[in-house]
C-alpha cells in the first residue's frame, strides 16, 4: 500500500481509506462490519474515516468501529489513523448540529467514548456553519488539539475563501490544520477549477476526496441493469435511479473499455485517475461487502497513465459535461 504525505505535515496516509458512512452501523450484522474493517486493514488500509452521525442509528458506525478497535486492533492503534467529524444533525434541539463551541466540544468527547480510544488522529468540521462566527468554530477545533483529545485538524466542504481565512487563524494559533475533505471524481472535477487545489498547494494541506466512484456510478454495478440492492434503487438522496441515464451509461461503457485495456476494472481506473494528482493524499472508498474492498485495493497495482490515456479520458469527460 503506497503512502502519501498529508500536505506539509509529518503525517503519511495510505492512498486508500475506508469510509464508514454506509453499511458500518447497526443496520448491518456486526460480523459483516468486522470482516470488512479487518479485510481493509489486512490489505494495507490504515486510514479509517468516520463521523459522529454515520450509521443507522446515527453514531452506530463509531460504536462498531470502537468495538473492533478494542477487541481486534488494539495492539495496532499506533499504526492506524482514525478520523471523525461533526457538523451535521446529531440530536434535536439547538446544540445538536453545525459548528458552535458547545456542540463541537460535546461531540468530540462522545466520539472518543464511542471509538474507545484516548485520542482521535484527525477531527474534521464536517461543513461550514453560516450562523456561527467562523473563529468560534476554529477555536473549538484548536482547543481539541491543545487539550490532547485530537492530533490534527481537518475541514470538510469549505470554500476557497473560507479555507484561506481558516488557515490564517490556525497559523496564528499554531494549530495543525493538515487536510481538506471534498468531493472529487471523474464526474465532479470542480476542485480543478474552483481554487481548491491551488489553495492546498499554497497553504500546505492535503486533499482527501470522498465519493471518488461517484456513489458507485464509476463501477461495474451499472454497466448492465441497475441492481436491486444498489444505492440508485434504494432512493437515497445522493443518488437516484434517473441519474443512471443513457448518457451516463454511454460514458461508463467507454471508460470501461479504457480500463480493460489497462487490465483494470472501471472502479480501479476511476481511483487510479484521481490519484494521478500529487495533491490528492488519500481517497475514501466505501463498501457493502469485503469483495469490493479487495477489488478496489487492486487499483494501486497500476497508478501510471500514458499521456494518450489521459487525453482520451479528458475527451470523454469533457464531452459528457456538455449540455
Amino acid at each position: 500500500m503506497p503512502y502519501r504525505r498529508c500536505g506539509n505535515s509529518g503525517l503519511d496516509l495510505s492512498v486508500l481509506s475506508l469510509g464508514l458512512w454506509h453499511n458500518f452501523g447497526h443496520e448491518k450484522p456486526f460480523d459483516m462490519v468486522k470482516d470488512m474493517v479487518l479485510c481493509a486493514f489486512d490489505l494495507g488500509i490504515t486510514h479509517f474515516d468516520c463521523a459522529d452521525n454515520y450509521g443507522n442509528p446515527a453514531g452506530s458506525a463509531e460504536i462498531n468501529f470502537g468495538k473492533i478497535l478494542s477487541e481486534e486492533l488494539k495492539s495496532y492503534r499506533n499504526q492506524i489513523v482514525i478520523t471523525t467529524k461533526a457538523g451535521y444533525p446529531l440530536w434535536p434541539g439547538p446544540y445538536g448540529d453545525l459548528g458552535s463551541r458547545k456542540h463541537l466540544l460535546a461531540v468530540v468527547d462522545r466520539s472518543l467514548m464511542q471509538l474507545q480510544t484516548d485520542f482521535i488522529d484527525i477531527f474534521y468540521h464536517h461543513r461550514p456553519d453560516p450562523d456561527t462566527p467562523l473563529v468560534e468554530t476554529l477555536s473549538a477545533l484548536d482547543y481539541m488539539v491543545k487539550s490532547g483529545k485530537v492530533l490534527y485538524i481537518g475541514l470538510s466542504k469549505y470554500t476557497d475563501e473560507q479555507l484561506t481565512i481558516a488557515k490564517g487563524w490556525f497559523s496564528k494559533w499554531n494549530t495543525p490544520f493538515i487536510v481538506l475533505q471534498t468531493r472529487y471524481s471523474m464526474l465532479d472535477r470542480s476542485i480543478e477549477h474552483n481554487g481548491i487545489i491551488e489553495n492546498a498547494k499554497k497553504n500546505g494541506y492535503g486533499i482527501v476526496p470522498f465519493s471518488p466512484l461517484a456513489q458507485g456510478i464509476l463501477s461495474s454495478r451499472y454497466l448492465k441493469d441497475i441492481p436491486a440492492d444498489s444505492r440508485a434503487k434504494s432512493g437515497m438522496r445522493f443518488l437516484k435511479e434517473e441519474d443512471i441515464n443513457e448518457k451516463t451509461k454511454q460514458l461508463i461503457f467507454k471508460l470501461n473499455d479504457i480500463a480493460q485495456k489497462r487490465g483494470q476494472s472501471l472502479s480501479q481506473l476511476a481511483l487510479a485517475w484521481c490519484l494521478r494528482l500529487d495533491e490528492i493524499t488519500s481517497l475514501i472508498i466505501g463498501a457493502s461487502r469485503k469483495e469490493q474492498i479487495i477489488e478496489n485495493v487492486k487499483a494501486i497495482e497500476n497508478l501510471k497513465f500514458t499521456a494518450l490515456e489521459l487525453q482520451d479520458i479528458d475527451v470523454l469527460l469533457d464531452e459528457y459535461q456538455k449540455d
